[in-house]
């Protein structure tokens, strides 16, 4: 699992031209809607973290693009992108009051009220990667898991940390228990520790068979783990074994247990969703998508909609209960919307903004506005995108010079207040082969 995710994150690094990735376009069709009114802004990247409110109207998500997105259930509409971390969100959670918290691959932890551009509070202190994040029952804790070894339980009201120890590799998982009481933490040390929250115990440690990336904990307090070796692993909130099954042919990825407590889903690198009657320990059904590792999974609290977040990019609605998609279309922009400008520089230098930028006027705005007919526009003018407020204040109206310019010293430098992600093109060879290729490229 582990070289898995190292693998996946020096891909993406690799493939990352000069500027930092945006989001992508994703098209939601539901039955009765039209894809103009259900059209989402998606992530560019795998989509690595999810988490639903209790009332199941919202949802956040996080992708290895660095990025997060507060969604609204209800419109099928993308609120607002969350753009903070320096590296993949790993973990997203939604508090009760209706702020989120992400972490990432950065080591931090951020806390975002709806609507503000940059976080209200980021907690510091893991030395590596922050895998998994748990909110406690009655909201006053945040619990953190990370590939130093450690647990961090967070004061929400304000505090240092308190630091678990004791796991000898990457901590991958954690879930409270729904007393609040204990919290269980699994890792790639092939262990279960559950924590006793009120003393100073030591934990009570349960050696597994396989590493463990993945946990949950159901209404009853029963743990249900997730292995490298695609068995899930039932225990009591005790410790005690109660049960296995072998769900996925690979590593299970994610787990989740549905509210009423009836359902396991466990999401797999294989790219299959497992759905298990947890009394039973039986397969019910298995959700098979198109064939890329998914990455995260939750369910609504209706217990019968899962959401799944995958290496597509792409966020699916599921019914548990059939294994049916409920979006009977879902489309992501396919194909290489660069490819009739094949060895063009200045395509290939633009190559890394097609992830939040359309070229022509008959395309949709992604999570920056099409760029079409952009020389001789004034800033933030184009009409149907939400720009920030910032933006409209400034006297630019982009043209070569101006564009030019904007990568030369930086978004944060030109353009003050702009949501895009700090991004500079040091050579002036390469700024002059952007513009020369966006002249040419939306002409309208």
């Amino acid at each position: 699992m582990q070289e898995t995710i190292a693998a996946t994150l020096c891909l993406r690094k690799k493939h990352r031209s000069r500027i930092l990735t945006c989001a992508v376009l994703l098209v939601i069709v539901p039955f009765g809607m039209t894809a103009g009114f259900a059209q989402l802004r998606g992530h560019g990247g795998p989509v690595r973290a999810l988490a639903v409110s209790s009332d199941g109207q919202t949802a956040i998500s996080g992708s290895f693009d660095s990025t997060a997105i507060r969604w609204s259930l209800t419109r099928n509409a993308a609120e607002q992108v969350l753009r903070f971390h320096a590296d993949a969100v790993n973990a997203v959670a939604l508090l009760g009051d209706g702020r989120a918290v992400t972490a990432g691959a950065d080591g931090r932890i951020a806390i975002w009220t709806p609507g503000n551009a940059q976080p209200d509070a980021v907690l510091e202190g893991h030395t590596a990667p922050i895998a998994a994040l748990a909110v406690s029952p009655g909201g006053a804790t945040l619990a953190s898991a990370s590939w130093d070894h450690t647990v961090r339980l967070w004061p929400l009201a304000g505090g240092a940390p308190r630091v678990l120890d004791g796991h000898t590799q990457n901590v991958n998982g954690l879930a409270f228990a729904p007393d609040g009481r204990t919290l269980v933490s699994v890792s790639y040390d092939q262990s279960v520790r559950i924590w006793q929250l009120a003393g100073t115990d030591a934990p009570i440690v349960v050696a597994m068979p396989s590493p463990l990336n993945a946990v949950a904990v159901g209404n009853t307090g029963e743990i249900a783990t997730g292995g490298a070796d695609g068995r899930i692993y039932f225990l009591t909130g005790a410790g005690a074994a109660a049960g296995e099954i072998a769900a996925v042919p690979r590593p299970v990825i994610s787990i989740a247990v549905s509210p009423d407590g009836a359902l396991v889903a466990a999401a797999s690198i294989g790219g299959t969703v497992a759905v298990i009657d947890r009394k039973t320990r039986n397969l019910a059904r298995t959700l098979v998508g198109p064939g890329l590792p998914v990455w995260s999974v939750a369910f609504l609290p209706d217990s019968r909609t899962l959401l799944t977040g995958g290496a597509d990019n792409i966020i699916r609605r599921w019914n548990a209960m059939t294994g049916d998609s409920i979006d009977p279309l879902l489309l992501e922009t396919a194909g290489d919307p660069l490819a009739a400008y094949a060895g063009d520089h200045g395509a290939e230098v633009f190559r890394a903004c097609v992830a939040c930028h359309t070229l022509g006027a008959a395309q949709a705005n992604k999570a920056g506005p099409t760029l079409a007919g952009i020389f001789g526009r004034r800033i933030a003018t184009f009409p149907g995108y939400n720009f920030s407020e910032a933006l409209k204040h400034l006297d630019i109206v982009w043209t070569p010079e101006t564009v030019s310019r904007l990568f030369e010293i930086g978004p944060s430098a030109y353009t003050p207040g702009t949501k895009m992600p700090e991004q500079r093109i040091g050579s002036e060879q390469d700024r002059a082969a952007l513009v020369q290729f966006l002249e040419r490229a939306t002409k309208r």
